[in-house]
């Protein structure tokens, strides 16, 4: 009877086991099937709940959105696509009185990058324009930390040397470019006035290739210390003075304190005003055109004058032509920063 009993007990123990596991299995195929859909709807859930929460964010984000869409994406999509047509100011649609006249010009593929590419004044544009941007990022960047390093002790007088310095920026860019035109006068110019008095000749600022280069570099750079300064200024402000103090007591120089110091607690605002500074000066039109309209001759042309030159000065006008050296500036500009996003990374920095 008791032998009985206990196998009956081991039998009904062995039936629950067996079907505990069956039930525990199907409770995993169920359950993985409800996991496997919810993250099926979790995706839509997880959207509406964003929107739901954050919903003001981006009803301020909206306008901006289609603001930018407009501004720089239509232009942008209408460039890429005249890049690829033969679009002249012969072949454009155009009013004429009461007349209208369509379009006629047709779509030629990559015709317009080959034939830019392959021209030798591609590569002397670019060239130019390569030195142009690392003469003045460079230098810039030198006189901004030299500025800044000076402007972040305590001394007399401190803002309105401060307010000095950021002067050349408040101004108007067209207005510092035409004072500086006049500066730069061989007849009549404050600069050649002072070197005839110490009995040097005139300079000509303006009409000599190597002297216009000089005279295209000084005023952008003018222009770009204001900025630079401000923003190294601000990087050096959030360096923890307790580092200084410590080196101090250490006995390092102040050129150890500089190099060991505030050159790596600057590293993050200096790659940034660098990136900025370099895509600005790339692109920065005003200086050029309105200070040597790109002379004399060609001498001073950048890759974005001669876009400009392409669409305006140009007989007849080449949309076309002008469409594509934009395209391929944009191009270059992606390419470095891509380049300078990694390189940045590989440092170990964020951006």
């Amino acid at each position: 009877m008791a032998a009985h009993t206990s196998q009956s007990v081991a039998k009904a123990a062995g039936d629950d086991v067996e079907h505990g596991d069956v039930a525990r299995g199907l409770s995993r195929r169920t359950g993985s099937g409800n996991r496997t859909g919810g993250n099926r709807t979790g995706g839509r859930g997880g959207l509406r709940r964003a929107l739901a929460t954050h919903w003001y964010a981006w009803a301020m984000v909206t306008p901006v959105v289609l603001v930018l869409g407009v501004i720089i994406g239509w232009p942008l999509v209408r460039g890429v696509y005249l890049s690829l047509t033969d679009a002249n100011e012969r072949n454009v649609s155009r009013t004429i009185g009461v007349r209208h006249i369509e379009a006629t010009y047709e779509f030629v593929g990559l015709d317009n990058y080959a034939a830019v590419l392959s021209d030798p004044v591609f590569l002397q544009r670019l060239a130019w324009t390569v030195v142009w941007t690392v003469a003045c990022v460079s230098i810039t960047f030198t006189l901004g930390l030299a500025l800044a390093n000076m402007l972040n002790r305590d001394f007399k007088g401190r803002a309105a040397y401060r307010m000095a310095l950021i002067l050349p920026w408040a101004v108007p860019g067209f207005v510092s470019v035409f004072a500086w035109r006049f500066l730069f006068n061989r007849d009549n110019g404050i600069l050649n006035k002072i070197l005839d008095g110490g009995g040097i000749s005139a300079v000509p600022w303006l009409d000599d290739p190597t002297w216009a280069k000089f005279a295209v570099i000084t005023v952008n750079v003018w222009l770009g210390v204001p900025f630079m300064m401000v923003a190294l200024l601000g990087g050096l402000q959030s360096i923890p003075g307790e580092l200084y103090e410590a080196a101090e007591m250490d006995g390092a120089s102040a050129w150890q304190r500089f190099r060991h110091i505030t050159l790596p607690g600057l590293r993050a605002v200096s790659m940034t005003v660098i990136l900025l500074s370099t895509i600005w000066t790339f692109n920065m039109f005003p200086v050029i055109f309105l200070l040597t309209r790109g002379g004399p001759g060609d001498s001073t042309e950048i890759l974005v004058t001669q876009a400009f030159r392409e669409a305006f000065i140009t007989s007849p006008r080449d949309f076309a032509a002008s469409a594509t050296w934009g395209v391929l500036i944009l191009a270059l500009l992606m390419i470095f920063a891509l380049v300078y996003r990694r390189s940045l990374r590989k440092q170990g920095e964020v951006w």
